[in-house]
């Protein structure tokens, strides 16, 4: 299928350097498509499914894509409305459903398209030659960053940045011809190009693509991985709903796993060293597998052995539950512009709040990562992008002088040389009184609370720090019902002063190991989660923070209307 597509394409008139992006959900086409492209010299520029009509016309406009695939007629009505708008759009390939009349432009079918290839048959052997013929310096895809402020930007990135960061990585981990790995994050994302299409075909790992995000618990058992990468979102959900269960289950379940979570903490610490725990752990360890464990593998499938997560920092208490279940989880780091992997935890020393060794420690001479003055992580080596796409102003400013790549993240190392990311350098609160305030650990340990879903802090220029709370409704509809609470709905239990002050108690508890400076004084209760789909959050389940702020400007003005509270 590849080598008919890549014959197709050339005869329809693409020539390497022509760009094709590709706006779809996962599926097989992507694939094909993406590896038809790498073998022709066609630069690939994925866009996320749920981005708007507007966005999605801003990426092909300044791609300059000549070629687009289409999902579907939904996909391909972003593009109608877009159309007159790009004058280097040349054709559109729909995968699914009839071409509609009247287009804007030419028009052909998947099918079409995958017919015209077969025709080609005797010419194959062309298509080989041509993969022959690409460097590890050509372009390979161009991925627009998600654009949490301002306008997305086109990281070039080549055949040898992603080739270089797969193959640095992948002696760390065992991956077994024929195992399946579950795909569930979007491919237009680096990460799960990079390490759930590349790295799994290099492999001879089987890809199953799951339906959604809704269906994949239920693929989970039907596809029975051995491999899953995912993001802490995926992992933090089975772990609430096994905390849920518990809380609903009275006190007796809550008992259990109560007691459960505190043996699988001490085995994971062992499991985290890759040592067998101790003879007086495993009678317990035992009980508690049989409890619980043992379910919660069969929950997965009953085969998941191997876990990734990346993309944001994943809580301890997640981590611990399950290494100690028996589903090992590495924490990776990085960029857009690093294809993706700087760092990644390795069998054997895994520590939680740290995402491991760098990759390489060197390269050309002088340290893969270093750090800046300020602390922002800094990085220099053969996975480092191009530059971003007819942007030489942004290009310019994302490196020094000595050419290293400037992450914009803030971190550390540990005494044993892994990385610990703070912040985002650009996200740090600044107080009025001075005082800066990294927000993504606080909120992290605000959402470990059962009580509470999602959490963004405020207190850029403010006197002090406050925050927006989604609370996790099953946990605060069951405490609610215990209080005997009058409520119809929802929107009724959160309006209620007793909700709000469970909540702000819950806060109390992570306030009183803070320092008073990064202490949260107040709270504004949410209802409706944040999610791609309204805005809120990035197509990588990063949170748009001004977005964040404006959307909620009578909420955060409310919690500042009086300003006696002072910070010490």
């Amino acid at each position: 299928m590849v080598e008919r597509l890549a014959l197709a394409m050339h005869a329809r008139g693409l020539r390497p350097s022509d760009s094709v992006a590709i706006l779809s959900e996962n599926r097989v086409e992507w694939a094909v498509t993406d590896f038809a492209c790498a073998i022709s010299g066609l630069p690939t520029i994925p866009i996320y499914p749920n981005m708007t009509p507007a966005l999605t016309g801003f990426i092909l406009k300044d791609s300059g894509a000549s070629w687009v695939l289409c999902s579907n007629l939904e996909q391909f009505s972003k593009i109608q409305q877009e159309w007159p708008n790009l004058p280097e759009l040349k054709t559109v390939v729909l995968l699914d459903g009839e071409v509609p009349d009247p287009t804007d432009g030419p028009v052909i079918t998947w099918d079409q398209l995958l017919q015209e290839g077969r025709t080609l048959e005797d010419r194959r052997e062309d298509v080989r030659a041509w993969g022959e013929q690409r460097k590890p310096s050509d372009l390979l895809t161009i991925i627009y960053t998600s654009g949490t402020t301002g306008d997305p930007k086109g990281a070039m990135l080549s055949h040898g940045n992603l080739v270089s960061d797969m193959l640095q990585a992948l002696p760390h981990f065992k991956l077994n011809a024929g195992e399946r790995c579950l795909s569930v994050l979007p491919l237009s994302h680096i990460y799960e190009r990079m390490a759930g299409q590349f790295t799994m075909f290099h492999t001879g790992v089987c890809i199953y693509y799951a339906d959604s995000f809704a269906s994949f618990p239920q693929d989970l058992i039907e596809v029975r991985p051995q491999i899953l990468l995912a993001v802490p979102r995926i992992f933090e959900k089975v772990y609430a709903k096994i905390r849920d269960t518990a809380v609903v289950g009275g006190f007796f379940k809550r008992a259990v796993l109560g007691w459960t979570l505190h043996i699988g903490h001490r085995v994971a610490n062992y499991r985290f060293r890759d040592k067998r725990p101790p003879l007086w752990l495993r009678l317990p360890a035992a009980v508690a597998d049989a409890l619980v464990f043992r379910k919660v593998r069969e929950g997965t499938g009953g085969r998941l052995r191997i876990a990734v997560s990346g993309g944001a920092p994943l809580h301890s208490k997640v981590n611990e539950f399950f290494w100690a279940v028996g589903i090992s989880i590495f924490e990776g780091y990085g960029l857009t512009e690093t294809s993706p992997i700087i760092a990644v935890t390795r069998p054997g020393d895994v520590r939680t709040g740290t995402v491991g060794q760098s990759l390489w420690e060197t390269w050309e001479g002088k340290p893969y990562v270093k750090f800046a003055d300020d602390g922002e992580i800094l990085v220099r080596g053969p996975n480092v992008m191009l530059g971003y796409w007819r942007n030489e102003k942004a290009t310019r400013e994302a490196f020094d002088a000595e050419g290293y790549f400037h992450t914009g993240d803030v971190g550390v190392l540990d005494e044993g040389g892994r990385l610990k990311i703070t912040d985002r350098k650009k996200e740090i609160l600044v107080t009025s009184g001075g005082k800066n305030v990294a927000p993504q650990p606080i909120e992290n340990l605000l959402r470990a609370n059962k009580y509470i879903e999602q959490a963004v802090l405020i207190g850029d220029h403010r006197n002090f720090i406050s925050a927006l709370i989604w609370p996790h409704l099953p946990t605060l509809r069951h405490w609610a019902e215990h209080q005997h609470l009058a409520f119809a709905n929802d929107e009724e239990l959160l309006a209620l002063p007793q909700t709000k002050a469970k909540l702000m108690q819950q806060v109390e508890h992570i306030n009183a190991k803070r320092p008073k400076f990064e202490r949260v004084r107040r709270i504004a209760v949410l209802s409706e989660e944040m999610t791609c789909e309204n805005g809120l959050l990035t197509p990588s389940l990063k949170v748009k923070r001004r977005v964040v702020a404006e959307t909620f400007k009578d909420q955060i003005d409310g919690m500042y209307a009086d300003s006696t509270i002072t910070v010490a």
